[in-house]
């Protein structure tokens, strides 16, 4: 039996433009794992996981990683545990819309894990925070590649 992933996980992932970081930050009984994809990409594995999980933040989201590890639905594998830098220790917080019937936002709700907001956080733009939706592994490693192309 595969032991599920855990908070301060690191797990490589497969990009076509080389390899990708992610560890994973937290974990909430109804959503999947929520990950954060660390800056740039690899050629090579790098040796020392503490030094990479202080990379800078490219990426936030909820996706079932330890699932698709499981069943083998990825080019992916575990390295093992690094520390959480203090600015990913607390839960994100992730923005959803509401959208009128022709599909246009008519506003944002702010999720932190616990409860609703119509308000971001004192300081965060809402734009610049994560969508509340479930990240596909598929869709995971193009993803990765996009936004964490140093």
């Amino acid at each position: 039996m595969i032991q599920p992933l855990a908070p301060g996980e690191i797990v490589e992932i497969e990009t076509p433009a080389g390899l990708a970081y992610v560890q994973v930050t937290h974990l909430h009984p109804a959503y999947p794992e929520v990950v954060r994809g660390l800056a740039g990409l690899h050629m090579s594995r790098p040796a020392d996981l503490e030094m990479l999980a202080r990379a800078p933040t490219c990426l936030t989201v909820l996706s079932p990683l330890g699932a698709a590890l499981s069943r083998n639905e990825m080019q992916a594998r575990r390295l093992g545990r690094a520390s959480l830098p203090e600015q990913a220790r607390r839960f994100p917080v992730f923005r959803m819309p509401i959208r009128d019937r022709r599909g246009g936002i008519v506003y944002w709700w702010f999720w932190d894990g616990e409860g609703l907001s119509l308000m971001p956080p004192q300081g965060a733009p809402g734009e610049s925070l994560p969508l509340r939706e479930v990240t596909p592994p598929a869709a995971l490693a193009s993803r990765l590649a996009a936004a964490c192309a140093a």
